[in-house]
Order: C-alpha cells, then structure tokens, then sequence
C-alpha cells in the first residue's frame, strides 16, 4: 500500500506577513532616519524628527498616492510600531528622577496635565471642534507634544486628518514658547529654578521644553528636564483616562467601547523595571535612538495616509483651540511656579 504523499509545506504565515508589511514599513523607517539624520546635521533642535518625517509623508501621498503594496506596512507602522515605541519610551523615565523633583513640583506636573486636558476638551465643544481632534490636541499639549497625540489616538479613534492636524497645531504653539519663553522669563526675573520648571511644566515637545529650559542656565535646564519627563510619565494615565472617558460615552465617539490601551500598561511596567537599575545603560542609549525612528515612522505613515483636502475642511477653530490651550497650560504652571513649588 502506497504512503500517502504529504503536500508541500506551505509558508509559515509570519513570514508571509512579514513580506506584506515590508514595503511600507521599510519606506516609514527610511523616511524617519532620513529626518534625523537632518536634524543631527544641522543641528537645529526645532527640526523635530517627528515634525519633517509628517511633512515628508504628507509630501509622498500628495504626489506619489498610496499604492496597495504599501498599505499593509504603513497600517502596521501607524499601531503595532506606535505601541512598541511607547513601550519602549518608558526606559527614559525612573522613578528616582521623579521623587527628585519633591512633592510641591510632582503635584504641578499632575495638576498641569490633569487640568488642561479637560479644559481643551470643553474649549473645543464651545468652539465647535470635533470631540476627537480636541482630545488630540489636548494631549499633545498637556503631556509630550507629539508623543502624546500618536498613543492618544489609539484610543480616541480620530481620523488620520485629525491626528495630522493635530501635530502641527502643537508643533506651532510649541515653537512659539520655545521662542517666548526665554524672553518672558527674563522679563519677570525669574530664578534659574524657577523657570526650568515652568518650561519644563508648559512647554509641549521635550527637545522643545528642554531647549528652552536650557536658556536659562545650568539649573533651569536640569529642573525643566526633569519636570518634562514628569508629563512624560503620566501619558500611561491620562491614555488610560481618555479611553475610560471615550468608553463612558463622554464623547460622541464613546457609543463603542474604546479598546484597552495595553501599551500604556507596558510604558509603566517599563519605567518601574528602569527604575530598579536592572536594565542595563546600553539599552537606556538604544532607547534613545530607537524610539524617535519608531515615533516618526509611525508619524510619517500617518503623513501618506493624510487626505489634504479632508484636512483643509477642518479649518480654524482647531488652531485657535491650540493656541487657547497653550495659553493656559503656561498661566497654570507659572501660577503653580509663583506658589513657591
């Protein structure tokens, strides 16, 4: 009796993935290393990865479309490789560095994000915005700019036109206060401590609050440093905040359950495994430049995805909202600041 003759072995389906998401997913990256190596050569702290790797993925789906062979790997590279960099971003915060800040400066860094967030959310029901987009720009300024609006979206579900508007509202107010702010704190005489934590308590982008921290010394660059990456640590809670409020039916877009946003879980356990001295300082560094590639990869498949003229209906209001947030956000702090914090 014959043996039966077994079929070819078929390709294991990760590697059929694999080869799916390649194209897109290779393009995203090239972009995004491309962008840091322009901002590495001139050396401009304004030319945010992030921000050139959004222009230049706008660029590409403006002139060269979104061809199907490419749609798998930017769809990965806009959750999968989001979610992974946020995980991965949680190596850069210890909770040493946080208790080092004292009890008066942590509950400025929780009032700050606490506060703004909502009121940016209501702003933008009176303004008329959309509930997606003022959640969007509500993060990016109450936590870490660019960052913050990506991994908010995962769970407030915005369209990629809201996202991409989004990040250029908080890159033009961040830039703004990145100018401003050194001049107004030398305008009130602010001590070198006090203002490293209000930059590092108002100010959007991180390279943009410790920029301009920076300009007012050594002591101000180390207090707005470590108050920045306070914010940075509470983008686990506020994502988990945003999607119980979204799930809640806070908005018109909570009518289905938001999904549970497990990366931000991911985030803390990785700051809590960075604070035990554990990781090795190797890995911290790789951080350092794996998670900016990721973000703007992600952030440039989100650029090819953008509809310009879906963007361009969304007209003003969610500017002025940018601009009313931003304005807020830096009267809380330089209150919490004149408190004696």
């Amino acid at each position: 009796m014959a043996l039966p003759v077994s079929a070819p072995a078929a390709p294991s389906s990760s590697l059929s993935r694999l080869r799916e998401i390649a194209p897109g997913l290779l393009l995203c990256l090239v972009i995004a290393a491309l962008c840091i190596v322009i901002r590495n050569a001139t050396g401009i702290a304004a030319l945010n990865p992030v921000v050139l790797a959004l222009a230049a993925g706008i660029a590409i789906g403006a002139t060269v479309g979104r061809p199907a062979s490419l749609k798998p790997g930017i769809a990965y590279a806009v959750k999968p490789l989001l979610r992974a960099a946020i995980v991965l971003l949680g190596l850069q915060v210890t909770l040493g560095q946080l208790a080092a800040l004292g009890p008066g400066a942590l509950a400025l860094a929780v009032a700050v994000v606490a506060l703004t967030l909502p009121f940016t959310i209501w702003l933008g029901r009176v303004l008329g915005v959309e509930p997606a987009l003022s959640q969007l720009i509500g993060t990016g300024t109450a936590i870490c700019g660019a960052s913050a609006i990506v991994a908010a979206n995962q769970v407030a579900r915005g369209k990629d036109e809201d996202v991409t508007y989004a990040l250029a509202v908080i890159t033009l107010c961040g830039t703004a206060s990145l100018i401003l702010f050194p001049l107004l704190g030398d305008l009130m005489g602010m001590s070198e401590r006090a203002y490293g934590l209000w930059a590092g308590a108002a100010i959007h982008e991180v390279v943009q609050a410790v920029g301009a921290a920076a300009a007012g010394g050594p002591e101000a660059a180390q207090s707005g440093t470590v108050m920045k990456l306070a914010r940075v640590f509470l983008l686990a809670p506020a994502v988990v905040a945003l999607g119980w409020w979204v799930a809640r039916g806070g908005t018109e877009a909570g009518a289905a359950k938001a999904p549970v946003p497990w990366f931000a879980f991911g985030f803390l356990a990785l700051v809590v495994l960075g604070s035990t001295g554990l990781v090795p300082g190797a890995a911290v560094e790789a951080s350092r430049f794996v998670v900016p590639l990721m973000l703007a990869a992600s952030v440039a498949a989100l650029g090819i995805s953008t509809d310009l003229k879906a963007l361009k209906k969304r007209g003003a209001r969610p500017l002025l909202l940018g601009v009313a947030s931003t304005v807020f956000i830096a009267v809380l702090a330089l209150a919490g600041v004149a408190l004696g914090i």
